[in-house]
């Protein structure tokens, strides 16, 4: 692939999952799954287009719309659309990689994409974000369908912004159907599904708890280092309350605030904060606020990896890359001793191997890493069950909904976990390596379906 150019994200996304392939017995064990992982790393078929849209001057804008439809060998293609200036060919190839093995792990029938736009929200009005949601959809409603691919939100794209695009497609196609899942609750949308990937982290890494402690631990009394302050850090964090642990960071894009008094971060201030984030405001307006001036501090520029004090439990929830080699040492040093992505490829490859390290190095008393294709996958799980009620034309309970999820969960501990200790042997007292159990369960089910179907041989 020399000819293309660099595209970072995608290389170490690809990067991460190969090299833990190439260390484990898989490809002793079956030698004909490296062509798959060739086979793999190429899209199948990527959808460049231009939107033209008009801002409230009556002005014409031009944006860039990517779709990466990248393997439906499982089932229909499925992944979100994020509307982010940063948003280029490598960010979501990276993504929709990550995505394939990541639906592949929920055991649904979802093949996997990704997709967006260079598009900004912030700043825009309403108006403006509805204009550029019309003008999206009137192309990409060309290249999806329930039965050939489902995209959802992602950062920038809002139930609101489903909302305006999947109104935009029933208008170009004459049809309703469940081409979008993160619809409204009273149009098609499931219960549980905003909670689902917060939650989902939450339950994870319940199971991580207690397989460590031998089932002695829950998250009852631990302190809990939180990432971002979007949808998976707030119901990742109520989660957690409700368990019993204490909260004590959160962040944006411009710094991080730290929680000053015992209680850590409360379920008013979340709700406070989702408030805030609605309206497209930095937390720095909360922690300026008279009201909790006194029980935060907020740090200007910085996340809240090097500026904790004891925490058990690190959840990095915000974007890719946010823990660095230096802020996984940091954590390893406050006491941290599960750490699970809420975001995608949420942690550096040098972060990564020093988690691994200290994996190897203190056996039971060292960190244990469980990444984001498996810890943050109950988004996903949770709109494969709304494509399946929407298919059904049913709708389920919020408790269907749940138990539902917390299945899907342990069912994706459970293969990790044991994959890895049959391709990955740890040594005695060794937590098996969830990265690599992860990532060798959710390329096994990819490349068996991908060579039933004829996609290599």
């Amino acid at each position: 692939m020399s000819n293309l150019p660099s595209e970072p994200e995608f290389e170490q996304a690809y990067q991460e999952l190969a090299s833990t392939l190439e260390n484990s017995t898989l490809f002793e064990k079956n030698p004909e799954y490296k062509r798959a992982l060739q086979v793999s790393a190429i899209p199948e078929r990527i959808i460049q287009f231009r939107v033209t849209w008009e801002n409230d001057k009556g002005e014409v804008q031009v944006n860039r719309g990517f779709r990466v439809q990248f393997n439906s060998a499982l089932g229909p293609y499925k992944g979100g659309l994020r509307f982010h200036p940063s948003v280029n060919l490598s960010i979501l190839k990276f993504l929709g990689f990550e995505q394939i093995f990541k639906n592949a792990l929920t055991g649904l029938s979802m093949g996997g994409a990704k997709g967006g736009a260079d598009f900004d929200p912030k700043g825009k009005s309403d108006g403006e974000i509805r204009k550029f949601c019309v003008a999206f959809m009137r192309e990409l409603n060309k290249h999806i369908g329930a039965d050939t691919d489902v995209p959802a939100g992602d950062i920038g794209v809002s139930p609101r912004e489903i909302g305006w695009m999947f109104g935009a497609y029933r208008a170009e196609k004459n049809r309703w159907e469940g081409v979008l899942t993160g619809k409204g609750g009273n149009w098609g949308g499931s219960l549980i599904r905003p909670e689902a990937t917060g939650y989902g982290l939450v339950y994870y890494v319940q199971h991580m708890i207690q397989y460590a402690s031998g089932g002695k631990e829950s998250f009852e009394g631990k302190r809990v280092a939180i990432s971002g302050s979007g949808n998976v850090a707030q119901y990742a964090a109520l989660k957690a309350i409700e368990l019993g642990a204490t909260i004590v960071s959160l962040s944006d894009s411009k710094g991080c605030i730290i929680a000053t008094d015992e209680k850590g971060i409360t379920p008013e201030l979340v709700h406070t904060i989702a408030d805030l984030k609605v309206k497209r405001k930095a937390l720095t307006e909360i922690a300026e606020s008279s009201e909790y001036k006194q029980k935060l501090k907020y740090i200007d520029g910085a996340r809240p990896w090097k500026n904790v004090e004891k925490v058990d439990i690190a959840l990095p929830s915000a974007t890719q890359n946010e823990v660095s080699g230096d802020e996984a040492e940091a954590l390893i040093k406050a006491g941290v001793k599960f750490i699970a992505e809420g975001s995608n490829m949420g942690c550096t490859q040098d972060a990564i191997n020093i988690f691994e390290k200290d994996r190897k190095e203190k056996k039971g008393e060292a960190i244990w890493y469980a990444p984001g294709k498996a810890a943050n996958a109950g988004g996903v799980a949770v709109s494969g069950l709304e494509m399946a009620q929407n298919s059904a034309r049913l709708k389920w309970t919020s408790e269907e909904v749940d138990e539902k999820l917390k299945g899907i969960m342990k069912a994706c501990f459970e293969n990790g976990l044991e994959t890895a200790k049959e391709y990955v042997a740890p040594a005695e007292g060794e937590f098996p390596s969830l990265v690599a159990g992860s990532n060798i369960a959710g390329f096994k089910k990819v490349a068996a379906a991908m060579l039933d179907q004829g996609d290599w041989w």
